[in-house]
Parts: structure tokens; C-alpha cells; sequence
């Protein structure tokens, strides 16, 4: 399936929504993992302001590479942030959007704490 590489180098990037499992399934209230290396996948809902537009993206992001405290409005980067097109068929209709993924999503607030306290 094509991806494609979102560039997040001029954009702001802040917390919307702290960091939530993804529901596999919502029936069973199955957690989804990572096809590869097994880790919980989280949802983290952000505001991504580029171009003079905002908008609010539903991120998916493996456990491990949430680093730092991601309360909302918490400013964040987006590492490897990808978007995937999508299309199903759901009781006979058409549904399609674009899915959000990321290797990791990182506080701003933390790195400039640590930075200056170096």
C-alpha cells in the first residue's frame, strides 16, 4: 500500500488528546500491536499547524517511542510521521480516509528541559 512522508520540519505540532490504546477490536476491547515487533500501538491525537492551516490528526505510534510527558498542549515532534490512504467496504458502503503513523511522537518540553540543564 502507498505511503507517503509527511515533512513536519515548519510545522507546530502540539497534543490534543494524551496518548490512548488503539482499540483492535471494540467488541472484544482487543489492544493492537505492531505486526512487527509486537508492541502496544497508542493513538495520539494532535494539532498540526503548517501552511496557515490547522488540523487535528489521529496519530498512531508503537508504546515505546512515546517519550516524555504528553499532556495536552504539551508542544511534541513527530518522527517518521507517514500517511497512508484507506478504503473499505462497511454494510455495503464505501468508506475511505487517510491513516496517520508515526516511529515517534517526543516532547518538546522535555528536550528543552534537558538541554538547558546541560
Amino acid at each position: 500500500m502507498r505511503q507517503i512522508t509527511v515533512d513536519t520540519s515548519t510545522a507546530t505540532v502540539m497534543v490534543a488528546k494524551t496518548p490512548q490504546p488503539k482499540v483492535k477490536d471494540r467488541r472484544t476491547g482487543e489492544i493492537a500491536t505492531d505486526m512487527e515487533t509486537g508492541a502496544k500501538l497508542m493513538t495520539v491525537d494532535v494539532m498540526f499547524a503548517a501552511n496557515e492551516e490547522v488540523e487535528i490528526l489521529s496519530i498512531t505510534v508503537p508504546e515505546p517511542g512515546i517519550s516524555g510527558e504528553l499532556t495536552m498542549g504539551t508542544p511534541v515532534a513527530l518522527t517518521g510521521l507517514i500517511a497512508r490512504p484507506w478504503e473499505n467496504d462497511f454494510n455495503g458502503q464505501k468508506r475511505h480516509g487517510i491513516a496517520f503513523r508515526a516511529v515517534a511522537v517526543t516532547s518538546l518540553v522535555a528536550a528543552a528541559a534537558n538541554s538547558t540543564a546541560a
